[in-house]
């Protein structure tokens, strides 16, 4: 099913193994902005090795395709492709300032609030010789799951946080109309000025002993662990 949302179009899926390695299966036949989501993923990725789980039906999981060049965004080069963070988490904040919620941006590309994680980012980039030819943009937003497995270090959702619950579809429309907005930006110098310094306002970095500490929590999580589906009736 596919839905225009300002300059992007949403294809939602039942079940995927990862809306990035879908995207990158059909890269050549998507145009730019074109976005897929799924309700549930069987294998869901994050940084590095890491896994992204999530029920079904619970939490945002989506992909935005980006094509930079003739017919897309201005050309980038592979040495300012941090702009492609910027954009992105970035548009995840002002939503979430959106419904009350302030946040803040973990090197390099997660949203926390005050201490717990509520959105993390893979971005994957595909070059064409110095500049960024694609920019594969994955998503995952805890926006209605109100429990998580205690082993996990420190996860949140925003209906914990605002006691509302979100419809799936509309809240992406919102979060894309925000992510082709900031997208835009990338077109002038003074937009690209402005995304550095509003991200660079809203950035930290962990020390390094407490991300080691977080890191080694995460995998001691993910060891052995299977993503579960939630049965259907």
């Amino acid at each position: 099913m596919k839905q225009s949302y300002g300059k992007s179009s949403i294809e939602w899926l039942d079940e995927i193994d990862s809306t990035n390695s879908e995207l990158r299966r059909r890269l050549q036949s998507l145009d730019n902005l074109s976005v897929i989501a799924a309700r549930y993923q069987t294998a869901g990725r994050g940084q590095g090795t890491h896994t992204w789980l999530s029920p079904e039906d619970e939490n945002l999981t989506f992909s935005i395709l980006l094509r930079f060049g003739k017919g897309g965004i201005v050309q980038l080069p592979a040495t300012e492709a941090v702009r492609i963070t910027q954009a992105a988490t970035l548009s995840i904040r002002s939503f979430l300032l959106s419904e009350g919620v302030q946040s803040r941006i973990k090197w390099p590309n997660d949203i926390w609030v005050a201490d717990r994680k509520i959105c993390g980012m893979l971005i994957e980039n595909i070059l064409d010789g110095p500049n960024v030819a694609f920019s594969i943009v994955g998503i995952g937003v805890n926006l209605n799951q109100q429990s998580f497995d205690p082993a996990l270090p420190n996860p949140v959702s925003l209906a914990q946080l605002t006691g509302r619950r979100y419809p799936l579809r509309e809240t992406l429309g919102r979060i894309c109309e925000m992510i082709c907005r900031r997208v835009a930006q990338l077109d002038t110098a003074d937009g690209r000025y402005e995304l550095e310094k509003e991200f660079n306002e809203h950035l930290f970095h962990l020390e390094k002993s407490r991300q080691d500490a977080l890191s080694e929590a995460i995998a001691d999580f993910e060891e052995g662990q299977q993503p579960v589906k939630d049965p259907r009736p």
